[in-house]
């Protein structure tokens, strides 16, 4: 059996290596660094995979997460309400644009936006929402989406750990993940389940003013070269990242599915085992796993956990030990906390195991192996 990893990127690259290496070389051939040929292409291979109107890549998820706001046209003081349990890149936007962040708690099995806690967070200087597809499955969309239209608040889609995600409607429509709200973001880091070889990003949106507005701020807020309209940013996918990302997208399905099926062999074996929850799916989305995350019970030591399993070769993370509003950068900054009492009891209890698309049965059954092991061991020594 091989090395278990967390990703294995390079295996990964070993089985597309000749489309991979081609579709580099043809850039580098032509000299189009920024800008070419290769980004167009995967801008509009990108906008028929989501059926979305308008993709417009951006040099990285975080920059997505910032132009996205700042094509909002908002103001200082105003409130973007987003979950503190999440990756501290959401909130960190806001802060730097000078908005008042607002955290909401989250549901305690999908580990994404609580619908129910949204109403009396928002008030008139409330004028966007942030919803996190966290670990690989959409947030409430539709009662999202609701919410805001009534109060004409803005959605901002983080899409970062979901692209590929299918989110289905009431009325049994569906839409991919980050094509429902106002405008969809997305980030392809290497790890990412669409990940390029280097940094990338991209905005998504159906709405044609905002797609000019955030093509402008994210090219120096110019539409005419050397003509500024407005305070933008310097922020573009370089074309060797396009190439690799237009190789990679026509996989992308079948990426998900092999983590969809290393996913189904965990749950499956670690249902019989009361001390862990295993990831709840809500019935109005799909799962691509970016992450595979257990939540542990109160009285099984998550460091003897992952103790346990380093040293039987299987590596584990903790996504996130530390939420946003606990952490140094935003203790003298303008927040608001909800109640976040699931935010504060997951910190302390989820960890994720190795999901990746090289992730071998043999692994699979080894870490499955392990892990049950364990958890009987000290059931029974308890």
């Amino acid at each position: 059996m091989n090395t278990i990893q967390v990703v294995d990127l390079k295996n990964q690259y070993l089985k597309i290596q000749s489309e991979i290496d081609e579709a580099v070389l043809e850039v580098v051939r032509s000299c189009a660094y920024i800008n070419g040929p290769a980004v167009k292409e995967f801008q509009a291979d990108l906008e028929r995979y989501l059926g979305v109107k308008h993709v417009i890549p951006c040099a990285n998820g975080t920059d997505a997460l910032q132009i996205a706001l700042m094509s909002l046209d908002l103001s200082p003081g105003d409130e973007v309400i987003t979950p503190s349990f999440t990756y501290i890149a959401t909130s960190e936007v806001a802060a730097v644009l000078g908005l008042r962040t607002v955290f909401v708690d989250v549901d305690e099995d999908t580990f994404t936006i609580d619908p129910s806690k949204l109403e009396t967070l928002i008030n008139e200087k409330t004028k966007a929402i942030i919803p996190v597809h966290l670990y690989g499955q959409c947030s409430n969309m539709e009662e999202i989406m609701a919410i805001a239209k009534k109060r004409n608040i803005a959605v901002i889609e983080d899409t970062a750990q979901a692209i590929g995600a299918d989110y289905t409607f009431k009325d049994n429509t569906s839409k991919k993940a980050g094509t429902i709200g106002d405008i969809g973001t997305t980030s392809f880091f290497p790890s990412k389940n669409l990940g390029c070889y280097g940094d990338g990003g991209a905005i998504f949106t159906n709405s044609d003013d905002l797609a000019e507005k955030i093509r402008m701020i994210a090219n120096h807020g110019q539409k005419k070269r050397y003509f500024h309209d407005v305070i933008g940013v310097n922020s573009r996918l370089d074309s060797i990242q396009a190439a690799v990302l237009k190789v990679k997208l026509k996989y992308l399905d079948e990426y998900c599915e092999a983590r969809r099926k290393a996913a189904q062999s965990y749950s499956e074996a670690f249902a019989k085992l009361d001390s862990l929850q295993t990831p709840k799916v809500a019935p109005y989305t799909s799962h691509v796993y970016h992450q595979y995350t257990l939540k542990l019970d109160e009285g099984i030591s998550r460091d003897a956990f992952q103790a346990h399993l380093k040293e039987r070769g299987i590596p584990s993370n903790v996504y996130y030990p530390l939420p946003n509003h606990m952490q140094k950068g935003f203790l003298n900054s303008d927040h608001f906390l909800g109640d976040l009492s699931v935010t504060m009891d997951l910190k302390n209890r989820v960890v994720s195991l190795p999901i990746h698309t090289e992730l071998e049965d043999a692994q699979v059954d080894y870490i499955i192996s392990t892990i049950t092991e364990y958890l009987e061991s000290i059931k029974i020594s308890a």
